[in-house]
């Protein structure tokens, strides 16, 4: 008697597996939620072929994310950023998408912030060791998370109101909305910082 899918992270799925969901019922009414419309289905709300709700009002006492661009040698921003969350006792994101790199980024931010607790997690991990990380991470036990783009969904920690992403212009404009909306989920001010170098004309 399936009646209703739901489709959550629309952007994640393919054109092929959402039809292939749906061919498995007929007549069952579709509803897809996302945060960044792909343009295929926003070509068809935009058409008339499918229905289209914004949700436009944010949960009380929320505030705008304030978004920043810098360049890998902006410093003097990355280590302020990092001891302004610490000052408030909120926590930080550091996302880089390179694994190999992120040893380095490792010292970098050590280097940057020497008085923060900082865990380093990634998809290639052991499952369970990630896991523990994470949840050490929710308790507090650490300031400063730096991990590959794992925490982009399904994360919801209001104590984190600092992201710092690595080499943004790697990253797809969907992707990076959905990094910046790791933060900002609580009543104080949020911060996503873009690291990406100087473009020449």
């Amino acid at each position: 008697d399936l009646g209703l899918l739901i489709i959550d992270e629309e952007q994640k799925f393919g054109v092929a597996v959402k039809e292939r969901l749906r061919q498995m019922r007929v007549n069952v009414d579709t509803l897809t939620l996302t945060a960044t419309p792909i343009p295929r289905t926003l070509q068809f709300s935009l058409l008339g072929a499918r229905d289209l709700s914004i949700i436009n009002t944010p949960p009380p006492n929320r505030y705008p994310v304030q978004t920043e661009v810098i360049t890998p040698d902006d410093e003097d921003i990355i280590a302020e950023a990092l001891r302004l969350e610490l000052n408030r006792n909120g926590q930080v994101f550091v996302i880089n998408n390179l694994i190999s790199t992120l040893p380095q980024i490792e010292q970098r931010i050590r280097r940057l912030c020497p008085e923060a607790r900082v865990a380093v997690a990634h998809g290639q991990m052991p499952t369970d060791l990630t896991e523990q990380i994470l949840t050490d991470f929710i308790n507090y036990d650490y300031d400063i998370l730096i991990s590959t783009s794992i925490i982009e969904s399904g994360v919801d920690i209001p104590n984190v109101n600092t992201i710092i992403i690595n080499s943004a212009n790697h990253f797809g404009l969907s992707d990076l909305h959905q990094l910046r909306g790791r933060v900002g989920r609580s009543n104080r001010k949020a911060y996503c910082y873009l690291v990406a170098p100087q473009s020449e004309l």
